[in-house]
């Protein structure tokens, strides 16, 4: 593997095993790699390149390249990508403001785009494209699991997420599956890191629980002055505001926490242990669900590449199609509208050896599709 980055050329020497079709592949990988949102494109790459080093395919070529959270910059980057780094594939993309910016242009070009993260409703459903598979989830069905989740307790939550796609997906797929009452409906500014006068009505609201969505530093701020507020309600969420990445900034304050996931680090399977094992002997740190859903992607890519020349797009997307990879969620398959169906976990936050982390205690769904593949024309 040849990786590319902003600051110079790293060269791999791999041995090539098991490939039918060994040629010259160039992926363009477009990550938060700064800001608030670093730990969770940080986590991506990490996961990707070790998964492609691990592969031992020395014709792929990685140009990565850092978003900054920016749309802008992600536009940017992908023309350059497209235009003049001329990639075959393209990954990477956290956020669904910035996927929505960069994927619907790219996908037009010819261009076929995996999703490592972000899964806007809009890509699942109307616009959803043959060049556009989504190898993590569609945005809404984290939500939905908590929301399912909350019913056995609950009646009267309050719910607050960020003012982007994926905050307002994360509210309607929570409000798609929660039966009771709402204390309130909240949506923050993306990137906010004050979170008093939320707290504030919180407090006010009389609600028996709290569903967040905010990912990244959001969370962490979210979390930090909601333990020093000394309000009492339970808090719940997805697996994004509790993720391996952030667990350590929030603390003791997430213990117990519920969330939702289709992915945890002792899920029963050997793909899932292999995982675990070589990410954190790589860097001494345990995956995230960001870094599960990015080596899926990469093995996904890789057993597609053992099928169908990159340059032959109608045999490789079909290969893709087939999603004949061992993932680290267990049984894995694309519906018609190239999203997931999968199961969807809740999920505990627990200490292990003074280690923050978290556990799988039930499953909220078993093969769940999600609410937009219908109004996919690719049926």
């Amino acid at each position: 593997m040849k990786e590319i980055l902003a600051t110079g050329l790293i060269g791999l020497s791999l041995a090539v095993s098991g490939y039918a079709h060994a040629e010259p592949v160039k992926i363009g990988v477009i990550t938060t790699l700064s800001g608030g949102g670093a730990g969770l494109g940080i986590d991506m790459r990490d996961a990707f390149t070790l998964a492609i080093e691990q592969s031992g395919n020395e014709e792929i070529e990685l140009v990565i390249e850092d978003d900054a959270q920016k749309p802008e910059l992600a536009v940017q980057i992908a023309e350059k990508m497209i235009q003049s780094d001329k990639v075959d594939l393209m990954t990477g993309i956290i956020w669904s403001n910035l996927a929505m910016a960069v994927v619907p242009n790219a996908v037009a070009q010819d261009v076929i785009y995996l999703s490592p993260n972000a899964g806007p409703s809009v890509l699942a459903g109307a616009n959803c494209h043959p060049n556009y598979f989504n190898v993590a989830y569609q945005n809404d069905n984290f939500h939905e699991a908590m929301g399912q989740y909350a019913n056995q307790d609950y009646k009267n939550t309050f719910i607050l997420a960020p003012n982007y796609p994926a905050g307002k997906d994360s509210l309607t797929g929570f409000k798609r599956f929660y039966k009771g009452e709402l204390a309130g409906e909240v949506y923050t500014q993306v990137g906010q890191t004050d979170y008093a006068a939320e707290i504030a009505q919180i407090r006010a609201s009389g609600a028996d629980s709290v569903f967040f969505f905010l990912p990244g530093g959001m969370g962490i701020a979210f979390m930090k002055q909601y333990a020093q507020s000394g309000v009492d309600i339970p808090v719940m969420g997805p697996a994004f505001s509790f993720s391996q990445d952030i667990l350590p900034a929030v603390g003791d304050a997430a213990l117990g926490v519920k969330n939702s996931a289709t992915w945890a680090k002792d899920l029963d399977n050997e793909a899932n242990k292999a995982f675990v094992e070589a990410f954190q002997a790589e860097y001494n740190r345990l995956p995230s669900v960001y870094a599960a859903q990015s080596w899926d992607t990469a093995n996904l890519i890789l057993s597609a590449l053992s099928k169908a020349s990159v340059k032959d797009k109608e045999a490789f997307r079909a290969a893709l199609k087939e999603a004949d990879f061992d993932s680290v969620r267990g049984e894995f398959k694309f519906n018609t509208n190239n999203h997931p169906i999968q199961n969807v976990y809740i999920r505990e936050v627990v200490k292990e050896d003074d280690v923050l982390t978290n556990k799988i205690v039930g499953t909220a769904f078993e093969d769940h599709t999600d609410a937009y593949a219908e109004q996919c024309s690719m049926q």
